[in-house]
């Protein structure tokens, strides 16, 4: 079994390509880039580099894995766009993966709680709560666009160690450590760690895919979580006639 991966929501683009060996994720090739290019740069040449460099057969992937938001509304689109434009010319099925799980699942196999988040301005970061359970990753939070502060207040309901990784991090860091979570046990992911990988992103889709989670490239949509500030700016003036 193969899956194609791609991962444009956040600040890094990714592609992979993962197939299953004797049960297990293997990663047959990943290009990640985290530069000031836009991912309508990127996104595609990648592509186009691992297919050339692995001889892959895009005919003979069996699905292709998304990361499907939260995260930039542009980066969301274009990955969206990129993956069903694949499933209907190759006729393959979409895996829709959450951001903040593919996230989570750099850090695979940590006896601490997972927290990635993802800088989702105006205050709030799109983040979900996990633990890796009998070696599959379990949500205890799902995704959510809450403040720094109430995030805060969750997870100190847990009363264990946490680690966290993502965007955010250099954003919140030091709130975190001076006063959200002062006298707790806090720890954040080395910098090969904290960033979308769409190793992680094929790895989770891999699985989805044994369990029967596909979608066609006609159904998929990106899941924002929170509406865009264009559509939340039009709402006011609308509100305000």
């Amino acid at each position: 079994m193969r899956i194609l991966a791609l991962d444009s929501s956040g600040l890094a683009a990714s592609v992979a390509v993962v197939e299953e060996d004797m049960g297990e994720a293997v990663t047959v090739a990943e290009y990640t880039v985290n530069y000031k290019k836009t991912h309508s740069q990127t996104l595609l040449p990648m592509l186009d580099e691992i297919v050339k460099m692995t001889e892959l057969d895009l005919d003979e992937i069996d699905g292709i894995g998304v990361a499907a938001g939260p995260g930039s509304f542009t980066g969301l689109r274009i990955g969206s766009a990129t993956a069903k434009g694949l499933g209907l010319a190759l006729g393959k099925p979409l895996i829709s993966v959450p951001t903040l799980e593919g996230l989570a699942c750099n850090l695979w196999g940590t006896e601490r709680i997972v927290c990635p988040i993802m800088d989702a301005r105006r205050g709030q970061v799109y983040t979900g709560i996990y633990e890796f359970r009998q070696g599959r990753l379990a949500a205890l939070e799902n995704q959510m666009a809450v403040s720094i502060e109430e995030l805060g207040e969750k997870l100190k309901s847990y009363g264990r160690p946490v680690v966290f990784l993502g965007d955010g991090v250099p954003v919140h860091r030091q709130a975190l450590l001076e006063r959200i979570m002062k006298d707790c046990d806090i720890a954040f992911a080395p910098a090969n760690m904290n960033r979308q990988r769409a190793s992680s992103v094929g790895s989770l889709a891999l699985r989805y895919y044994k369990e029967g989670r596909t979608e066609t490239a006609a159904e998929h949509k990106p899941d924002y979580l929170r509406v865009s500030q264009a559509e939340r700016e039009r709402a006011e003036r609308i509100q305000n006639q």
